[in-house]
């Protein structure tokens, strides 16, 4: 698939996500790949958001195609491995984090997939500062 239709694929995937209603569940937790670029504020990161969004669209093409998260996780992320967090809508302990602590796509996206499932938060300077949020529902 070229840059420009994985491009395409990433957009109508997150846009399908977020017409999805949220789960009920009061406490998940994902594993995240975070893709970030020059301008958002991470040191060292040297990509172009241009360039960062064609990478996180050939990351979900290779995820859709049956490559393991974890290991992607531990080779591309511009965050630190293992990047699992558990997040509820309810009190917070044992090492969970209110929903609202988090970067707010992080949970638009979190509750709207399956246990397992694999989503995308697109880059939004409101809700997703940092860049491409790749997310696995883990529980």
């Amino acid at each position: 698939m070229s840059s420009n239709a994985s491009v395409d694929a990433l957009r109508t995937h997150v846009s399908e996500l977020l017409d999805r209603p949220e789960c009920d569940a009061k406490e998940i937790q994902v594993q995240h790949l975070l893709i970030s670029f020059n301008s958002a504020g991470i040191p060292g990161i040297s990509r172009t958001q241009e360039e960062a969004e064609i990478f996180a669209g050939k990351l979900l093409e290779e995820i859709q195609g049956g490559a393991k998260f974890d290991p992607l996780v531990k080779q591309h992320t511009d965050d630190s491995h293992p990047g699992v967090y558990g997040m509820t809508t309810g009190k917070p302990a044992g090492g969970v984090y209110p929903r609202t602590g988090m970067v707010a796509a992080f949970g638009d996206i979190g509750w709207r997939l399956e246990v397992g499932e694999v989503g995308v938060a697109g880059f939004d300077p409101r809700t997703s500062p940092y860049g491409w949020h790749l997310i696995q529902r883990l529980k």
